[in-house]
């Protein structure tokens, strides 16, 4: 939801019968979702990712601002899982222990500082606007966007929290993966509908999902052809989001236990995903795709060569090798007897990806870079608060914002999350981790291209909050002793009934 808050001057749309429709569905499944003793909020919570121009809460009533389903969605779920006294505790002594999430912890309590009081104590310093003209940098003072900033990130690094616990049951990790392959349908599902626009009169179903007051570009083109952005804000945020979840679908796959949905439902989607990745016709989805093929390849050699593993995590690598053979013969072919067919292929690389630091959009965004770690040295490296300024890089976004501190921290979280291991009786729990780091490399990598905040968003929060869980399986159970079977149970149903 930073992103997209990020993207541009605000636009007013008028309030309608057809545009209150959408808001009422959605409050109707959350709050049905807070009341049930079954996952909604959990399937929700992940289905409502492709829904970053909706508006769930009219902004007549919030001055303006966006409130997205995504992190709504996870406010009700942070509340319902932490209105568990004994969760709670656990929660609190997370936060308290390095061990466990006491770096995230640390790295909230300097952004919180940091963005109370630096916006007003260094106010005068250039910096890029995280809202309005973005094309050259004004002076830092405090507005509405250092408080909204922090509220996404604490609601990020509370469903951290949030998923650090629920997901170290098998049960509940079952549940968060189906909820992401319906995720990846519904993704795919507003891809079609908004490619399809640009042949059916499709705008009036389209347009009472497009309620954000930001800026949305829904209509460019690149090459003579539609960027495709669903029922994003942009194609850019679109296709960030079909590569997060191609990766972490791709390489967590074999710890769906359901044969039908891994085997069966589980690859049209990811092809579609890769498709409408591709069809977003952003550059930095276009680098992270070649990574994404990169880790395939790697993690395929890996597992082809490791004996210690169980058969669930060496499962298909002839079929998978097959496919992949079968799949350069066929480019081969075309190669051979239509060559032709390749040079859109070429076009769109060189254009998108090889020529682009010719363009006005990458100067731009290096200026936007440079002016953030200037913002940073003339701070003396405490940062300029979170919605302080805007950078072209995730890394630099989170250094000028927090400063030098708060960055160390939040940096050495993800690198204790890296370094986690399954116990050597979780099998399924080893597959997990093992998928996740290499799930990891191709988002990051978009993200020091065109990450524009610090906000590691939903999908950051569930593969943190996954690590954690897992590496930290047994530090828990003494904890819990008196609430084991309570807490745990069989199936993700009555698992939620406890939440």
């Amino acid at each position: 939801m930073a992103d997209a808050e990020a993207a541009g001057p605000q636009k007013q749309e008028p309030t309608t019968t057809m545009t209150a429709i959408p808001i009422a569905i959605y409050w109707s499944i959350a709050l049905w979702g807070l009341a049930s003793r079954r996952p909604v909020l959990l399937y929700l919570f992940f289905a409502t990712l492709p829904f970053g121009s909706l508006a769930v809460v009219p902004p007549a009533l919030t001055a303006g601002l966006t409130f997205v389903p995504t992190p709504m969605t996870g406010l009700l779920l942070i509340l319902k899982t932490f209105v568990d006294g004994q969760r709670l505790l656990i929660g609190i002594g997370s936060a308290l222990d390095v061990r466990r999430l006491g770096l995230l912890f640390a790295f909230w309590i300097v952004a919180v500082i940091a963005t109370v009081f630096m916006p007003r104590l260094f106010e005068g310093v250039m910096i890029i606007p995280v809202r309005g003209d973005v094309s050259g940098a004004g002076p830092l003072m405090p507005t509405t966007q250092n408080f909204s900033q922090l509220a996404y990130i604490t609601i990020s690094i509370l469903m951290v929290f949030a998923f650090a616990q629920l997901l170290k049951t098998r049960a509940m990790r079952q549940s968060i993966l189906h909820a992401l392959v319906l995720a990846a349908a519904i993704t795919i599902a507003t891809g079609l509908l908004d490619y399809a626009s640009q042949f059916v009169p499709l705008s009036p179903l389209l347009e009472p999902f497009r309620t954000a007051t930001y800026t949305l570009l829904t209509e460019a083109e690149v090459l003579g052809g539609k960027r495709v952005v669903g029922l994003m804000p942009e194609a850019s945020s679109f296709g960030s989001l079909c590569l997060s979840l191609l990766c972490i679908l791709y390489f967590l796959r074999r710890g769906i236990l359901d044969d039908r949905m891994r085997d069966l439902y589980l690859p049209p989607l990811l092809l579609g995903l890769f498709g409408f990745s591709w069809l977003s016709t952003s550059s930095a989805t276009y680098v992270g795709l070649a990574l994404f093929l990169g880790m395939a390849a790697l993690e395929w050699i890996v597992r082809f060569f490791e004996t210690r593993f169980s058969s669930l995590r060496r499962r298909h690598l002839g079929l998978e090798f097959a496919l992949v053979v079968a799949a350069v013969g066929g480019v081969l072919l075309v190669v051979l007897f239509k060559p032709s067919l390749i040079d859109a292929f070429y076009a769109t690389i060189d254009r998108l990806v090889l020529t682009k630091t010719g363009t006005s959009s990458y100067e731009e965004r290096n200026m936007w870079t440079a002016v953030s770690l200037e913002a940073l040295v003339q701070t003396y490296g405490i940062g300029v608060g979170l919605g302080g300024t805007r950078a072209s890089n995730s890394v630099v976004a989170t250094v000028s914002n927090v400063g030098v501190v708060g960055a160390i921290f939040y940096f050495g979280f993800i690198i204790q999350c890296l370094l986690r291991r399954a116990s050597a009786a979780d099998t399924e729990g080893r597959v997990l981790i093992s998928g996740l780091r290499f799930a990891f490399v191709p988002p990051f990598v978009v993200g020091l291209l065109i990450g524009t905040t610090a906000d590691f968003g939903a999908l950051g929060a569930f593969r943190y909050g996954l690590f954690t869980a897992i590496g930290l399986g047994g530090l828990y159970s003494a904890l819990q002793t008196t609430s084991i079977q309570r807490i745990t149970p069989s199936d993700p149903v009555s698992a939620w009934r406890n939440v």
